[in-house]
This record gives C-alpha cells, sequence and structure tokens, in this order.
C-alpha cells in the first residue's frame, strides 16, 4: 500500500481544522437529530421515488382490479386512505426537511464563522506582506525611492465595520436597481 502524498503543514493544519469543525458538529447533534438527517438522506434518493410511485400504482390497481371483479375493495376509487397517506407523508416529509435544513444552516454558519476568520486572518497577512515589501523597496539602494498609493491602500487596515455599511449599501442599491427605483 502507497503512503499518503506529502502535503505542506499549513493545508495539513487546514484540513485537521475543516475536520474537526465537521466531528464536533456530529458530536453536539443529538440522537433525534442524526435519526432526521438519516431520514431526511433516505427520502431524497430517487429510489424513495420509484418505489413511491410505484406503491400508489399498485394501490390503485390492485383496488381497481377487485372492484373490476365485482369485490368491495378496501379503498374504492378516488381512494381516500391513499390520499390521507400520501398527505401525511408528504407533511412528514416537509417536517423532515425543515429539521434537516434547519441544522445544515447552523453547520453553514460555522463554516462562514471560519471563513470570514480565514479572510481576516490572510488580510492582516497579505497587508504586512505589503508593508514589508514597501519597506524594503524604501531601503534598497538599487531601487528608486517613490510612493505608490496603491501599495499604501492595500498595506492600511481595513475596518470591518466600514466593509459592512458599504457591502449594505451596495445591496440596497442594487435591490433598488432591480425593483426599479431609484436609489
Amino acid at each position: 500500500m502507497s503512503e499518503p502524498p506529502e502535503i505542506p503543514p499549513h493545508i495539513a493544519e487546514t484540513v485537521h481544522a475543516i475536520t474537526l469543525l465537521h466531528v464536533e458538529h456530529h458530536r453536539k447533534s443529538t440522537l433525534a437529530e442524526r435519526i432526521v438527517d438519516r431520514a431526511t438522506a433516505f427520502v431524497g434518493r430517487p429510489k424513495f421515488l420509484l418505489v413511491t410511485i410505484a406503491l400508489v400504482f399498485l394501490w390503485g390497481a390492485f383496488n381497481i382490479a377487485i372492484e373490476a371483479r365485482g369485490g368491495t375493495p378496501p379503498d374504492p376509487p378516488p381512494f381516500g386512505w391513499m390520499d390521507m397517506i400520501c398527505t401525511t407523508m408528504a407533511l412528514l416529509i416537509a417536517v423532515l426537511i425543515l429539521t434537516s435544513q434547519r441544522r445544515a444552516d447552523k453547520f453553514a454558519n460555522l463554516r462562514e464563522q471560519m471563513t470570514l476568520e480565514s479572510t481576516l486572518m490572510t488580510e492582516q497577512k497579505t497587508r504586512k506582506i505589503i508593508e514589508l515589501i514597501e519597506e524594503l523597496r524604501r531601503d534598497s539602494p538599487q531601487v528608486v525611492d517613490r510612493l505608490d498609493p496603491e501599495a499604501e491602500q492595500m498595506a492600511s487596515k481595513s475596518d470591518p465595520h466600514v466593509v459592512l455599511e458599504v457591502i449594505e449599501e451596495s445591496r440596497q442599491s442594487v435591490t433598488k436597481e432591480a425593483l426599479g427605483t431609484k436609489p
């Protein structure tokens, strides 16, 4: 058996952090949440749809065949029992999906927070790299000293609150444009 390929430590740390996030999310889930997730995964498969269609068809065919032979079917057309069973199943499936989606949303929020934290750390590191390169450029006698406004802007720290305000203003502006009103 071949050995797994070597990866740089920072990538291994990232993979480990993501794995821990998944494990912790699963560890914190209750038995009921795990059952709902499994049931939702089962219901979401094409096999479930095909079996359901087959059962509905067989139910109808069985009752029609009994009626055609002059007997009294357990659920004559328009199949009231089948209607009740299908409606109940639809309600249960809707609740399963909503419950599962709510749990998935919690996990998505965790991933979103992790992404945001990673982005902020990357911004800090990039800012520091730009500062160091600019300092090296200024101190190097072989390079003509000049002002680089773009590098200065990139080296400056972003205020997350200001960025959030700009994002919200942009969202409102685009929303108003899409609705045909003036910003």
